[in-house]
């Protein structure tokens, strides 16, 4: 039987109950399953066998591994789209530009409504389904809301979604539109939002469903066993991810112990967390020792990771110290190269996610990650999310990026004579 553990004075809870934070100490929930229990019994032949599978839940990439999820919840409930099941790119010309041998990326930009959260979703609108809750809500730069809206709707719940005044991704504000949640714009950043959500949540006795919600980090550990059982189970050395607020980061350590617990993996892989300079106060804290979050006013381009006051700090910290992490710093100049790099592919993905690249060659550069170690990089969102940037940067328009690696927009009058000069340049490989 699972059940709800405040991870800095262990005091236990139901599940059953509406709780998000410790009553006692105010620390963050863990969902905590029998490990114990399931030693033996859960391999990864468990596991193996569900890949392909047609039924529901199993052939959702979150619910092939529900004994690790959430075990004991009936599967009537489950609030499944189905989500996951994302690729695992081998990118050889990013692994040789980033200075590694082999770099793979995991892309959650594939989920149904366009990123991770939707791992995340099935989890805490499940959730939402077992208490018999009727609303749930989020703030949100964009991800969330989408995420949000189309589960709930999915579930037949009510969605309410509280937005920041400026810089929402356009598209994600009209998914949470167009999927019948409730939106509000509210003049107020990511951080006070989150605070107004809780406590109009705990008013109204709507379900709150951003990553304080220990429901939510539960589906985004999939990701983490997903990648590793799409390497055959061979771990790699590195797991590369953008931080925010450290969701996604607390997610992957919790996973990653628990794979090794069961012995389903060997080792643990090393955990990098890359945030963007104008956001990075997991990095501050780093530089000190990880003594303490000290907040910042967040400003970056990269609106997905726009956070200064990130819930999840200490599962962030947990998770450092269990697999000898590190945290790194990247600018939005760094970010917007990477994301060039990347869409130029033909994977792409949304600007935070790019983090993931800008950072492993910076760590590379510094020497901590080693040329012949097998990096994992993590891709948060689709490329369709803050499209503007992507028209901007390769216009050069952005204020204070420079565009190195412009894929330049033509215009010609209808004239095979502009035709023939625009498509007969010569252009330079953008990896040049």
């Amino acid at each position: 039987m699972s059940i709800l553990q405040c991870m800095d004075c262990a005091r236990q809870y139901p599940i059953t109950e509406v709780i998000y934070t410790c009553t006692d100490c105010g620390g963050l929930l863990d969902l905590v399953h029998d490990l114990d229990h399931m030693r033996g019994r859960i391999t990864r032949e468990t596991f193996d066998q569900r890949l392909g599978s047609l039924d529901s839940p199993y052939f959702s990439g979150v619910w092939r591994y529900k004994e690790l999820i959430y075990p004991d919840v009936d599967e009537a409930l489950i609030v499944t789209r189905p989500e996951g099941n994302t690729n695992l790119y081998r990118l050889p010309k990013l692994a040789q530009w980033a200075g590694v041998d082999r770099l793979y990326f995991k892309h959650e930009g594939e989920n149904p409504t366009g990123s991770f959260k939707d791992r995340g979703m099935t989890g805490g609108v499940t959730q939402a389904r077992v208490l018999g809750m009727k609303r749930v809500a989020c703030a949100s730069t964009g991800n969330t809301s989408a995420s949000l809206a189309a589960y709930a709707a999915f579930a037949g719940l009510e969605g309410v979604v509280f937005f920041q005044n400026t810089q929402i991704a356009a598209g994600k504000l009209a998914q949470a539109i167009a999927y019948g949640a409730t939106a509000i714009r509210i003049d107020a950043d990511f951080d006070k939002n989150l605070e107004l959500v809780r406590e109009v949540s705990n008013k109204l006795g709507i379900y709150v469903l951003n990553s304080v919600n220990p429901f939510r980090l539960e589906g985004q550990k999939s990701i983490m066993f997903e990648a590793i059982q799409q390497l055959r189970w061979q771990v790699p050395d590195w797991i590369v991810v953008p931080g925010g607020n450290l969701g996604n980061s607390s997610a992957f350590g919790k996973g990653l112990v628990e794979l090794h617990t069961l012995g389903l993996i060997d080792r643990l892989p090393r955990l990098a967390i890359i945030q963007a300079e104008g956001a990075s106060p997991l990095y501050q804290a780093y530089q000190r020792g990880l003594d303490r979050l000290e907040p910042m006013k967040a400003n970056t381009i990269a609106t997905a990771i726009k956070i200064g006051n990130p819930v999840n700090y200490p599962k962030a910290v947990r998770a450092l110290h269990a697999t000898d992490g590190v945290v790194e710093q990247v600018s939005d100049q760094e970010i917007m190269d990477a994301k060039a790099l990347i869409d130029a592919t033909g994977v792409g993905c949304e600007p935070a996610s790019a983090c993931s690249l800008a950072g492993v060659r910076k760590l590379v550069d510094q020497g901590v990650i080693r040329q012949d170690e097998v990096v994992v990089g993590i891709l948060t969102g689709h490329v369709l999310k803050d499209p503007e940037v992507i028209i901007d940067y390769h216009n050069n328009d952005l204020e204070n990026i420079t565009a190195h690696y412009p894929n330049r927009l033509y215009a010609a009058e209808a004239s095979i004579e502009q035709l023939s000069r625009i498509l007969t340049p010569e252009n330079e490989s953008l990896f040049a």
